[in-house]
């Protein structure tokens, strides 16, 4: 592996995030993952779109600095932890967007079933509880998403992506941060308007067919409603996240799909579970 031209591509992603206005003044961290037990990081107090090759340190996987000219990043036990959990994982970006930080901040879950390259890129998003940066407590509120997302809202903080290589893991930042600009501006212009039922399935067996997953793909998830949130809603009370600005879509799950197939009437049993169901997703806001 090439330790400087990974170098250089820190710095270049660092370039972007500084010009897109994801990283005021000395914000956010980069690493990229070289070795079993190496990560390259970028420094503390260090501007992101001025960096230089020599400004990239060296740390292993518990935090520890090996070599670099300059302090590691206060945050980077968030960018080992997971590499902990995902092998298939080599670089991780934090920064903070200021339209997806609007929602983190909002604590508004980002409407799915909107915009196709997001559903295919994307899928659903989380928010994570709140927790003081720079510590391992702020690390491990990534852990109950880490596994089914590419990328992550912190609560009242920023964004975390990664992916096989630095450029990729940015990319999922710089898809977001579109998307939650373009659900702002819809909001001002009235709402938005969600994809039928048959189009969300027709995106999710395209991204099935392309190789992207998506926990709505899995038997585990075979009879959640797609456009809900579903995959990380239980984790909304914990949280503190609720609708406010935007309407929840329409049902588009299996049950819904029955109670529209019988034209309203249902058996009694399938009608109390889909009533059960809805008074719990209310309480656990």
């Amino acid at each position: 592996m090439n330790a400087h031209k990974i170098k250089q591509d820190i710095c270049e992603i660092g370039r972007r995030i500084y010009a897109k206005g994801f990283a005021a003044a000395n914000d956010g961290n980069i690493t990229v993952r070289i070795g079993d037990n190496e990560v390259l990081c970028t420094p503390t107090m260090h501007c992101k779109g001025f960096l230089k090759p020599e400004d990239i340190c060296t740390i292993d996987m518990t935090g520890k600095q090996l070599a670099g000219i300059k302090k590691r990043s206060s945050e980077a036990l968030l960018h080992l932890e997971i590499y902990k959990q995902r092998a298939d994982v080599k670089s991780v970006v934090h920064c903070h967007p200021p339209h997806a930080c609007a929602f983190a901040v909002a604590r508004e879950p980002i409407p799915q079933c909107v915009l196709p390259e997001v559903e295919v890129f994307l899928g659903d998003v989380p928010i994570t509880k709140y927790e003081t940066p720079g510590g391992q407590a702020f690390a491990d509120t990534i852990l109950p998403f880490v596994d089914k997302t590419n990328v992550i809202l912190l609560a009242n903080h920023g964004t975390v992506s990664y992916g096989e290589n630095v450029e990729r893991a940015y990319w999922w930042t710089e898809i977001l941060d579109a998307y939650c600009r373009i659900l702002i501006l819809s909001k001002q212009l009235g709402g938005v308007r969600y994809f039928s039922e048959e189009k969300q399935r027709e995106l999710l067996e395209l991204k099935q067919k392309w190789g992207w997953s998506d926990p709505r793909n899995t038997p585990e998830y075979k009879d959640c409603d797609i456009c809900a949130n579903d995959i990380f809603r239980e984790s909304w009370k914990e949280s503190g996240v609720e609708r406010r600005a935007f309407d929840a879509p329409p049902p588009m799950s299996p049950a819904a799909a029955a109670a529209k197939a019988a034209g309203g009437n249902m058996d009694q049993e399938a009608l109390v579970q889909m009533i059960t169901q809805r008074v719990m997703e209310a309480l656990s806001k």
